[in-house]
């Protein structure tokens, strides 16, 4: 058996959480940029975005901090899918830090 059929085995025992730190660890082993978010210079001030959109990593966790699920999250932003709010949680955990000191200065100003 691969690695790879070992790793397929095990998906469906893993929570979500789980399968978005094995997501992140994944991304991360290639070394470029997180997959699905971007950083772009002088597009919202060079935060982490979501791919395709200007709608910040930072705005949705806090949604989601404020008890909004996926599903309002999608109604209210339908530009996003469900794999760009995937990869925004694993973003998050990736960069809890980031997020966190974003989601503070963005509350003061």
């Amino acid at each position: 058996m691969t690695a790879l059929q070992k790793a397929e085995a095990l998906l469906p025992e893993m929570s979500l959480a789980e399968k978005a730190q094995l997501y992140q660890k994944v991304a991360g082993s290639f070394n470029s940029d997180f997959p699905g978010i971007e950083k772009t210079p002088g597009v919202c001030g060079g935060v982490a975005c979501v791919i395709r959109t200007r709608i910040p990593v930072r705005t949705l966790v806090a949604y989601k901090l404020m008890g909004l699920t996926d599903t309002i999250l999608l109604e209210n932003y339908p530009t996003l899918r469900h794999q760009d709010l995937s990869n925004a949680w694993a973003y998050y955990l990736a960069y809890k830090e980031e997020i966190d000191q974003e989601i503070l200065e963005n509350e003061e100003a």
